[in-house]
């Protein structure tokens, strides 16, 4: 159909754009978009009652922090977590709201990610994510994390990008981009230190100023200056005995002052303790500080919040003036008009076939073969009659539990499911349990509606699985760790680094049954392999959301060519480490030992200091299982001598390295390219060697070409704590390129002027 447009009608249109035009005139400042961003937060806040700032500085619900009505300024909607959108709780309480329409596209966990060693997948999984919050309206996005994996029992390591510092900072920045495209913030956290969930609320880490900077503080670093994140969530332990959430040394001294953050500190829930520190000390926005907002004796407990009555208390009293609250609501309205003021941003998507499939390439990327003796993996289907899947893991929904990271999905596919959705008629699946971990599937009242109750003894399981593998091509256990309390779980730690449920007599018992036994461990951190020696074929995979049974399936049959590689050393023992070797795991002994009281602060003293993952393991030359940015293909690549731009560098100048890399098998594949940095003779120690580049290439069968890495004296400095500030030492330096830490390919020496 056409509309005419008549004169008339024209007319009306005109004056239309006219009164829009006058009303746009008439704003506010504060309101007009299109003034500067810095103008109108100042006129806002000139507007605003001294009760109307303490409003914003608190939450209103469990979610959720009050705007102010009168300005037309909206509150905040944070949601969990990094890895999908959580499903809505009531307003006042942890339960489950109801909802039928906040089942949300499940992520990769963080680990996965970090595996990829891929900036492109960051980006995707950015994007993705940000767009699922701003369609469930949220404004605060709970997430990325990027605490160092300083032991493999942290209970949380999932949420995280492993062990390396370099690598965490250079693959935060594109999710974080990736999300704020959306208008949504995200949340970066936990700032800082939070590297185990035993005593979480209580631990002080005693660390040294080298380490601070060089292994715990570079990805936030990045985060700020790099990617621009909008807000920024404190940890709940104590650093110098004050917590994180109102630390001086932490908020002050370092976020907001020598990083210049212009953004948002969030307290973690129930991480804030005092008023005064929370008003001094960087806080910006308190949450959480009761479980529920009925307690206290009140109707209404939020008024009752560390920076809510008690702040208000403290200035009508005349003890503090208004300055650090100015410098707070400066700070919220910067975060207002990114997010839910403003007007341009998108209107986001939800449970969408593309997010289904950015899943799925990300969690791909992420898998990690580990070791692939006689070419036992891709399972060849023309050879392929009868197959075997054992193990809990392959049945199990892994997107509800973990703590605050649990989500609702409509559908998790399975790994069970993803393997016989891809063999097909080509060949029989059967499938036995062999092992009983945790038969539940429940978290906050999300509840997966699996009964994996199985009351035969483990000798019976064995057995039946045993029996079933003799007569199979291939044998595949999917075991590992689950998300349950004491395993992948915020809140508790795990107890040792075996697989539970003595999984490791099933693996035993099969690789005697089967020389096809592909062993795919599922986990969020580490676990000791004792069964190397004796299975063929060693995958590590995540916790990969949606699409973790295709993606599965995909690297196992060969329809995608492995290209993960770890983001942190598998080792054998806890004594591996120095976070173990030298008894500072989970706190100091005769403290804890003394300790009376669940909120006694204990000391935790970072004895290794910068020598954290393979950097302990090179000073103590202890080989891992599997070393840092180790993963294997499908084909094979041939390194070439690698050239530098120049013998030596000067302190201000940069110095390129390029090697050619050729894809020598027959298949198309990825290889992530990998740079070292040895300093060969350093006046404070350092470690052996430290990653400072990476590249992640895809070749076809007989491709060459060539990576290079451009760095400057950065690259090559340490932190001096008694200057307090980075030095870049003149001397002798060794560029290593290779596939992993310790499969190195080439090197080259160089010298800083």
């Amino acid at each position: 159909m056409k509309i005419k447009l008549t004169t008339l009608s024209a007319s009306l249109l005109c004056a239309l754009f006219s009164m829009q035009s006058m009303a746009q005139k008439a704003l506010p400042a504060y309101l007009d978009d299109s003034k500067p961003v810095e103008e109108r937060i100042e006129d806002a806040l000139k507007r605003m009652t001294t009760e109307e700032k303490i409003k914003m500085t608190h939450a209103q619900s469990k979610f959720s922090s009050p705007g102010v009505p009168r300005l037309g300024i909206p509150g905040f909607w944070t949601t969990d977590g990094p890895h999908g959108i959580r499903p809505e709780v009531l307003w006042d309480e942890w339960e489950q709201a109801g909802w039928t329409n906040d089942s949300c596209t499940a992520f990769p966990a963080l680990t996965a990610l970090a595996a990829t060693w891929n900036e492109d997948m960051s980006l995707l999984y950015g994007r993705s994510i940000g767009a699922e919050a701003r369609y469930r309206e949220k404004d605060i996005l709970l997430g990325p994390g990027v605490n160092i994996y300083r032991t493999p029992l942290n209970g949380r390591n999932f949420e995280y990008m492993g062990e390396d510092p370099f690598l965490a900072s250079i693959m935060v920045v594109p999710y974080i981009k990736g999300v704020q495209e959306n208008g949504v913030a995200t949340c970066l956290k936990h700032y800082a230190l939070n590297n185990q969930e035993f005593n979480r609320h209580t631990s002080n880490i005693v660390v040294d100023d080298r380490a601070l900077y060089e292994i715990y503080l570079p990805a936030f670093k990045a985060a700020v200056q790099k990617g621009d994140t909008w807000s920024i969530m404190g940890a709940y332990n104590l650093y110098k005995n004050q917590h994180a959430c109102h630390n001086q040394y932490l908020l002050n001294d370092i976020l907001k002052g020598e990083w210049g953050f212009k953004g948002v500190v969030v307290s973690d829930w129930g991480g804030v303790h005092n008023t005064r520190e929370a008003i001094t000390n960087g806080l910006d926005l308190e949450f959480g500080s009761w479980t529920d907002g009925l307690r206290s004796g009140s109707s209404n407990a939020y008024d009752n919040y560390y920076l809510a009555n008690p702040y208000l208390d403290l200035i009508n009293s005349g003890e503090f003036g208004t300055k650090e609250l100015d410098d707070k609501i400066r700070r919220l309205l910067r975060l207002a008009f990114n997010t839910s003021m403003n007007r341009n941003k998108p209107f986001g998507s939800f449970q969408s076939e593309e997010h289904a499939l950015a899943g799925r390439t990300i969690a791909t990327e992420g898998i990690v073969l580990l070791q692939n003796k006689n070419n036992v993996l891709p399972i060849d289907l023309n050879k392929a009659k009868r197959i075997v899947v054992v193990g809990e893991n392959a049945i199990k929904m892994m997107t509800v539990g973990g703590g605050s990271s649990s989500l609702k999905v409509l559908n998790e596919n399975l790994p069970l499911d993803g393997i016989k959705a891809r063999v097909g008629s080509a060949a029989e699946v059967v499938y036995v349990r062999g092992y009983v971990g945790d038969p539940s599937g429940e978290y906050n009242g999300v509840v997966t509606g699996q009964n994996l109750k199985d009351d035969r003894s483990a000798d019976e399981l064995i057995k039946e699985a045993v029996e079933a593998a003799k007569s199979a091509d291939y044998v595949i256990f999917i075991g590992g760790l689950n998300k349950s309390n004491n395993q992948d779980c915020e809140d508790t730690d795990r107890h040792h680094l075996e697989l539970p449920y003595d999984q490791n007599r099933v693996i035993d018992e099969l690789a005697k049954a089967n020389k096809n036994l592909i062993v795919v461990n599922i986990s969020g951190t580490g676990v000791s392999m004792p069964f190397t020696a004796t299975v063929p074929a060693i995958v590590q995979s995540w916790y990969n959301g949606s699409e973790s049974g295709r993606a599965l399936a995909a690297i196992l049959m060969g329809d995608i060519n492995p290209s993960g590689k770890m983001p942190f050393s598998v080792i054998e023992k806890l004594e591996d480490l120095g976070s173990h070797l030298l008894g500072e795991y989970p706190g100091n002994k005769e403290q804890l030992a003394a300790s009376k009281h669940r909120g006694d602060t204990i000391n935790v003293e970072y004895k290794e200091s910068i020598f954290v993952g393979y950097r302990w393991l090179e000073k103590q030359k202890t080989k891992p299982t599997f070393s840092f940015g180790h993963g294997l293909s499908y084909t094979t690549f041939e390194y070439g001598k690698v050239e530098a731009s120049s013998k030596t560098v000067n302190a201000d100048g940069t110095i390129t390295f390029t090697i050619s890399v050729k894809n020598s098998g027959s298949r198309e594949g990825k290889e992530v390219v990998q740079l070292y940095i040895a300093d060969l003779k350093s006046s404070l120690p350092r470690p052996v060697k430290e990653l400072k580049g990476f590249k992640k290439v895809s070749l076809k069968p007989g491709e060459s070409q060539t990576v290079s890495f451009t760095i400057d004296s950065e690259a090559l400095s340490y932190f001096d704590d008694k200057k307090h500030e980075w030095v870049a030492e003149p001397g002798d330096f060794e560029a290593h390129i290779g596939s992993s830490s310790s499969d190195i390919r080439s090197k080259v020496k160089f010298t800083l002027k």
